[in-house]
């Protein structure tokens, strides 16, 4: 099993940390005191976090702590009360969710999102919207560049697909899959669209141990691969500080500690978020 390497993280100017590795170069992602508000209740406050070009990082916190609206605001399916999101330098202001896509951000869901009755290479296909190179007038008409593009999307579907020897399921319906293959798949329809970083809310909910420790394998294969960031939230241990490097932890909308997974574990505040309090005596 592939595990993190020991990776030394350093400070960058935005008062985040990434390996050394990508050090020097522009942080993927940079959420400066994000926040977001419903009714009155902050649901999201003051996050601040960066993430390196080539760097596996970690989300965590209890239930209910706000991981997955974190990552609704980072694409854009929630606009921020406040805050700034910049994606490789880009201010994610006024951007809409497909276009924060084509920025460079995909991602998975907590509740796997797949068309169903659509076929595995169909599912994939979709996630290649932002390569299409045809008209609509072409595609109607089935001109040469349509059949063209339709090859060069088919060998790519397939080949994201060998990512997880899932090539040969191709022409199988999504919704026949068992649900560690339907996993596998969301994440490789995120990956057609060529992302710079990839969010994975919970990858590992409801995979056995032997599918968690092929889940770790291929996120790290992944990350080497495409040469792209990765950040995760997970429920996980063993997942989380065996493969994540920079590690945030959430609770009640606010991040309580940053580090490497060997200080996240050390961390007294992060041992009571998930404990509970000692009480004295």
């Amino acid at each position: 099993m592939a595990t993190r390497l020991d990776t030394k993280m350093v400070p960058i100017p935005s008062a985040g940390i990434v390996p050394e590795r990508d050090s020097g170069k522009m942080p993927v992602l940079v959420a400066a005191h994000l926040g977001i508000t419903f009714g009155g209740l902050k649901a999201v406050d003051d996050f601040n976090i960066s993430v390196g070009p080539t760097e596996i990082a970690g989300l965590i916190g209890p239930n209910g702590a706000g991981k997955t609206t974190v990552f609704n605001l980072l694409t854009k399916v929630y606009e921020p009360t406040h805050g700034t999101i910049l994606i490789n330098g880009r201010d994610t202001h006024n951007m809409s969710t497909v276009e924060v896509n084509k920025a460079g951000i995909a991602r998975t869901f907590q509740n796997i999102r797949l068309f169903n009755n659509l076929t595995v290479e169909e599912n994939v296909k979709l996630g290649l919207h932002n390569s299409i190179n045809y008209t609509t007038l072409e595609g109607v008409l089935r001109m040469p560049r349509y059949w063209k593009a339709e090859k060069e999307a088919h060998e790519r579907a397939l080949e994201l697909l060998s990512i997880f020897d899932m090539q040969d399921l191709a022409d199988y319906k999504a919704g026949n899959l068992p649900y560690g293959a339907q996993r596998r798949l969301e994440i490789v329809r995120a990956l057609a669209t060529n992302p710079k970083l990839l969010l994975l809310d919970e990858p590992a909910a409801g995979m056995n141990p032997s599918e968690t420790s092929e889940l770790m394998d291929n996120i790290i294969k992944i990350r080497d691969t495409f040469q792209i960031a990765v950040l995760l939230i997970e429920h996980d241990m063993n997942l989380v500080m065996g493969i994540c490097e920079g590690i945030a932890v959430l609770n009640y909308g606010k991040i309580i500690a940053k580090g490497t997974a060997e200080e996240i574990q050390n961390n007294p505040a992060v041992i009571e978020a998930y404990l509970g309090k000692k009480k004295e005596g």
